[in-house]
């Protein structure tokens, strides 16, 4: 029975990375013209929600949204989850139709396919390299100005083994956040990791869980509030993971 279901998750973990790119190559041709400009980023977007959700119901993920966030249409925030799986990509725009820029690691720039349009709307960052710090930093500030909303995962990567449930939190998401004085969104993920983390031979179908807590303001905070402002949506997340109301 072991190996029976072994066999059976490594078949369904490579229908995930099918999945990855089989919607792309159904909606190529849109995807050239919304990648094409800025300007048509919102059809993009919606885009990017119908990949996502074909690759949560394909791969038997079902989202389940609990919302205490009052999101205004064309108002710019910051939305910050836990980092535990690659899913957590494809959940963040499966409940989220709010249009956003994600501010990911540049690795994910090498996936096929995904890749090439990964690279031509998202922001990169490689995290060894101070420049490109600066430069990702730079280019969500620019993105900020045009009036976009943006996406990072502020503890910087999946935490290690040593952290038992989340890594503390970077900087990047707050200060940027106070820069432009937007809303923070905190989400708390609870059942990414157990579905589909990167231990290869894991995971099951079954429900995803996103609570998406009320947005913690930021107008006329600065960067000396920058410290309680990180932990205070490091807590709401973390609480919620501890103490699960959804």
């Amino acid at each position: 029975m072991g190996v029976l279901r072994s066999f059976i998750t490594i078949i369904w973990r490579i229908w995930f990375y099918i999945l990855l790119g089989l919607p792309i190559v159904v909606m190529f041709p849109f995807l050239i013209i919304f990648t094409s400009s800025e300007r048509f980023y919102p059809q993009y977007f919606v885009c990017a929600r119908i990949w996502a959700k074909c690759i949560l119901y394909g791969m038997g993920f079902i989202p389940k949204k609990c919302s205490s966030a009052k999101l205004e249409k064309g108002k710019s925030y910051m939305f910050v989850a836990n980092h535990t799986s690659i899913t957590d990509i494809m959940l963040m725009l499966a409940v989220i139709d709010h249009p956003f820029v994600f501010l990911g690691k540049v690795e994910l720039a090498r996936i096929p396919l995904f890749g090439y349009f990964y690279r031509r709307t998202c922001i990169l960052v490689d995290r060894g390299s101070q420049k490109s710090r600066l430069e990702a930093f730079a280019e969500a500030q620019r993105r900020l100005r045009q009036g976009n909303s943006i996406c990072i995962f502020p503890e910087g990567g999946v935490p290690e083994d040593k952290f038992i449930v989340m890594a503390p939190f970077k900087d990047g998401a707050v200060r940027l956040a106070i820069d432009h004085q937007i809303p923070i969104v905190p989400i708390t993920f609870h059942d990414n990791k157990r579905r589909f983390s990167y231990t290869f031979l894991s995971g099951s179908p079954g429900i995803m869980r996103a609570k998406i807590h009320p947005v913690v303001p930021t107008k006329n905070k600065t960067q000396a509030d920058k410290r309680e402002i990180k932990d205070e949506v490091f807590e709401v997340i973390l609480k919620e993971l501890k103490n699960p109301t959804i």
